[in-house]
Parts: structure tokens; C-alpha cells; sequence
């Protein structure tokens, strides 16, 4: 019988691939084990995860893995329905599992391989690529466990970094001053945020997509230090 596939997997199949493109809405074939990219954050996780065990996880209602489209919505619904939530704790110390940022309505999250020691593997942006970087002081929703693969955590945590301030849309919306800084700056830059009101609504954060797509950043409509950075807004 051959071997389970395990998390561990994941990582060297994703590793393999460092340093190929990203370019947001991409399908890439599932089936085909020699594709280099492009790819998007979520076509990423789920074509390595079917290349490691045959499992189409994260992707639209198609059975055909040439076709299906991975998206990280799909991937926030197959977890909450087959899959394995877990704190996101655990799945930083966890090789192999997802780490994942359900989107905004209509937009985008983002989803990533822990390394389990506080790193990742993902395509991250159109400006950076499949890299390996932090997965600590970053914004995430969940951690994800695939059903059927085997994973073994590791004994010591990764050091715990603080999250910063993220901006996104939120029910009730947020506001405040650091909101107008972005809507000014976002003005500024040629992106229309609506109003200059101080209220993280569909406008401002349509506005941040945007803004993200055109400089290569992550593109999920939430502006945290990445962003502000670009925006040259101070964020502490």
C-alpha cells in the first residue's frame, strides 16, 4: 500500500517552485505535474495539494482537475464543510497546513502553506511570486487541515509575533482617522474611495483592491503595512 500522503509533502512539492510568477486569476491545470506557473495564492495550494494526493480541495463544483477553478472562498467552504478547522496556534506549527484569509464579498483572501516553524511557502503577489516568508504578524482567519493527509505537528511553537492593524471590510464597517489617511491617500494615488469619511465601506476596500492589483502587492482589499507602506502612510 503506498504511503499516506502527509503535510510534510505539501511543502517539498510547494518549495519546488520558488520563484515562479504569480498573476491574479489563473487557472492552473491540477493535473499536470509539470506546470511552472503563473499562479495565483489559491491555484497554488490547490494544485500542489491534488499533485501530492489526488484530492481536488479549494476549487469550484468541477470534477475535472484541468478545469476546476481554485479560489480561497472555495477553500473556506470545503473546510467548514469536510475539511479540519484549526487555531491558527496550531497551524503555524503545523507543516503542510493552510493558512488562510477568507475574502471580502466579490473580492479575494489569501492562502498560504505553513512550514510549521513560522515561516510559509506561497504565491504571495504579482511583485514577489512563489516565495518563502513569515507567517507571524500577518492577518489570517483560520488554519486548514485537508482531510486525508497526514499531518504531524511540530513540538515547539513558532515565537509569536503581534498582528498590526489591518484595515478591511467588517460588519459594522470600521472607522476612523487612520481610514481617512488611506481614502486620502488612495485619492491621491488616482483610486476613488467614495467619500472622504473616515468608513471602511464596499467602496474604499474596492478602491485598495485596486490600488494592490496595479502595484503587484497582495490583492484582498485590506490594507495593512504592506499597503500603507506603498501609500507612504505611516503605520504603527
Amino acid at each position: 500500500m503506498p504511503n499516506e500522503p502527509t503535510g510534510k509533502d505539501f511543502l517539498v512539492k510547494a518549495a519546488r517552485h520558488i520563484g515562479e510568477r504569480y498573476r491574479l486569476g489563473v487557472i492552473a491545470p491540477k493535473n499536470n505535474k509539470n506546470w511552472k506557473g503563473p499562479w495565483d495564492c489559491a491555484e497554488f495550494c490547490s494544485w500542489v495539494v491534488y499533485q501530492a494526493s489526488g484530492i481536488l480541495y479549494g476549487c469550484s463544483s468541477s470534477t475535472d482537475p484541468s478545469l476546476a477553478d481554485a479560489y480561497t472562498g472555495f477553500w473556506a467552504r470545503d473546510a467548514k464543510a469536510n475539511g479540519t478547522i484549526i487555531s491558527l496556534a496550531e497551524a503555524m506549527r503545523t507543516p503542510g497546513a493552510a493558512l488562510l484569509r477568507i475574502p471580502a464579498s466579490n473580492l479575494i483572501g489569501h492562502i498560504a502553506f505553513s512550514d510549521g516553524k513560522g515561516g510559509t511557502v506561497e504565491a504571495h503577489s504579482t511583485k514577489r511570486g512563489v516565495i518563502r516568508t513569515v507567517a507571524g504578524g500577518r492577518r489570517w482567519d483560520m488554519g486548514v487541515l485537508v482531510p486525508g493527509i497526514v499531518y504531524t505537528p511540530l513540538a515547539d511553537a513558532p515565537v509569536s509575533r503581534p498582528v498590526p492593524i489591518v484595515l478591511r471590510l467588517t460588519d459594522p464597517t470600521m472607522k476612523g482617522e487612520r481610514v481617512r489617511e488611506v481614502q486620502r491617500a488612495l485619492k491621491a494615488a488616482g483610486f476613488d474611495p467614495g467619500k472622504i469619511d473616515g468608513d471602511y465601506g464596499p467602496k474604499t476596500t474596492i478602491a485598495v483592491y485596486a490600488y494592490q492589483v496595479s502595484k503587484g502587492l497582495t490583492p484582498d482589499g485590506e490594507a495593512g503595512p504592506d499597503t500603507a507602506r506603498s501609500l507612504k502612510i505611516p503605520w504603527t
